[in-house]
């Protein structure tokens, strides 16, 4: 399948799921919510496109996700096993639409790293959370996520910084990571389609 990895901008944001327009809850802290609007041409103006839509090749959006340097996103800072490190790029949220939820995801966290290495920051970062097993893929990937599968993460080498209860900050150093060529968003879902197509598909939960 061909598909599409564009930039979550301003430009593009009334693309994005619906309810990824106005939300600003990683953006506020405490009952101060700022302007999205603001805090888009002030992430604009430091990082550059703070996210990722994905798309298939009719054009339909399956797929989003948000990051950028922590210091955007002040709630990050309140979160249990937080704060993020100062030297990370922190990917927030990811929204998706479709029931391939494991290559979507994989793609645009794919992506993140790809962007992150090219500006020169020293890490990756997420919150993530260390489901029961035999939890439902949907359960763990489908639709809204602002911490992501423990064990999903680890394929990556996302390392444990500080945990608190089932909730913990993870780490991946991009010091060995080579860089992904600018505006290569195209070039890393390739790879990672070669590299995934012909997996067998998981077990069912509760399969013998």
């Amino acid at each position: 399948m061909t598909v599409r990895l564009a930039g979550l901008t301003g430009a593009t944001l009334e693309t994005a799921p619906a309810v990824c327009r106005s939300c600003a809850w990683w953006q506020s802290r405490g009952n101060r919510e700022p302007d999205k609007r603001k805090w888009i041409l002030r992430a604009e103006e430091e990082w550059g496109a703070w996210g990722t839509i994905y798309r298939d090749d009719d054009g339909r959006v399956i797929g989003s996700m948000q990051y950028g340097p922590a210091s955007l996103f002040p709630r990050a800072a309140d979160l249990p096993a937080g704060p993020p490190s100062d030297d990370a790029v922190l990917v927030t949220c990811a929204y998706l639409l479709t029931d391939s939820q494991p290559w979507v995801e994989q793609s645009l966290f794919l992506a993140a790293i790809g962007e992150a290495r090219d500006k020169g920051a020293h890490a990756l970062e997420a919150f993530a959370y260390r489901y029961r097993e035999g939890t439902p893929p949907a359960e763990r990937f489908l639709v809204h996520r602002t911490v992501f599968p423990r064990d999903f993460l680890a394929d990556f080498g996302f390392r444990t910084l500080r945990s608190a209860g089932r909730i913990e900050l993870v780490r991946l150093d991009l010091g060995g990571v080579q860089p992904v060529e600018e505006g290569a968003r195209e070039k890393v879902l390739r790879a990672v389609h070669e590299a995934f197509q012909h997996a067998p598909a998981p077990a069912p939960p509760g399969g013998g």
